[in-house]
């Protein structure tokens, strides 16, 4: 049945959290405009999740037999939803009773937006924010903007690099033209990569403060810590990978020495938090499966979009220092 907006979570041993996450859901305002669905995706988990999940009656629960993975999860969802948008929601999230209708209401009203990101704040430090919209630089590094500064530090409607795949909402129509997430690289920077390829194909990515949600943050693969050795290892593959596919090869090339430079600093910095060793087998790791990267085909209808992301690479270094610095 054909409807507004398709709600797709992935699941994994979520118990803790997927309860809540839905609760939120149940009070949400968007039904005054239109159309919603619920879908959960589990990833074949071992605890109780699943029968929390059924507890609720309009949600539908997708179960796999294996745990295949964030991108490979929400492709699956995506493509079982019939929604003209797709809001993406991780388990850990609870968010605000006007929150889809907020989302909702930006992206339909600004066609040429491929995506939505959504205001981000620390569940268990509500004075402070988590995300409010992803950048990515020159150097390699993605960061989240805004994360642990103060709830009013950006309080404005904007464009951006990327949307966090969290709590953000995206255009089917698009997805259509530029294909969903990236399958080979199974969790992390999966959606900096998507948000990417929308830059590169004329779209826009935009944050909608309005549009206001909770979360606790890795609490699937590192247990709600900020670095574990599986996140440090798979997020410095997948870094490997996000330059390689969207950057044309004079680019990569005119960038090499910046990206060298970047991945050089984060080990040095992963090694003094203990992490060394799990960030150099990531970048080998990506540089050694390349193979299996499809690279966005280069057109020519594209060169000027090609040349204002560079710029937006070189200006996002300084985006990262300001959002290091200033709280």
């Amino acid at each position: 049945m054909k409807c507004d907006v398709s709600i797709i979570i992935p699941n994994f041993n979520g118990e803790k959290y997927i309860g809540n996450c839905l609760d939120s859901l149940m009070e949400q305002t968007f039904d005054h405009l239109g159309k919603s669905e619920i879908i959960v995706v589990d990833d074949c988990s071992k605890d109780n999740s699943v029968n929390i999940i059924k507890n609720f009656q309009d949600v539908r629960l997708i179960e796999n037999s294996e745990n295949s993975g964030f991108a490979r999860s929400v492709n699956q969802g995506i493509r079982a939803s019939s929604g003209d948008y797709c809001l993406l929601l991780n388990n850990d999230v609870v968010v605000d009773g006007d929150f889809v209708k907020n989302l909702y209401e930006h992206i339909a009203g600004n066609p040429r937006v491929f995506s939505v990101s959504s205001k981000m704040i620390r569940y268990y430090e509500r004075d402070k924010l988590d995300d409010a919209g992803d950048f990515y630089n020159i150097l390699g590094w993605a960061f989240k903007r805004g994360d642990g500064a103060k709830l009013n530090r950006y309080d404005k409607p904007t464009a951006i690099f990327s949307t966090c795949a969290g709590a953000g909402i995206y255009r089917r129509s698009i997805l259509d033209e530029i294909g969903l997430f990236d399958e080979a690289f199974f969790a992390y920077m999966e959606d900096v990569d998507l948000s990417y390829r929308g830059l590169i194909f004329g779209y826009e990515n935009h944050y909608e403060p309005k549009a206001f949600c909770y979360h606790i943050g890795s609490a699937t693969t590192a247990d709600g810590e900020k670095y574990s050795p599986f996140k440090v290892n798979i997020s410095a593959r997948n870094n490997v990978y996000v330059a390689y596919k969207n950057m044309p090869l004079v680019q990569l090339i005119l960038n090499s020495p910046f990206l060298v430079l970047g991945f050089l600093v984060k080990y040095l910095l992963f090694i003094k938090r203990g992490y060394g060793n799990d960030y150099k087998e990531g970048i080998q790791e990506g540089l050694k499966t390349l193979g299996k990267i499809q690279k966005v085909p280069v057109q020519s209808k594209n060169m000027g979009h090609y040349f204002w992301i560079q710029v937006q690479l070189v200006l996002n270094v300084f985006g990262f220092i300001d959002n290091k610095f200033r709280r």
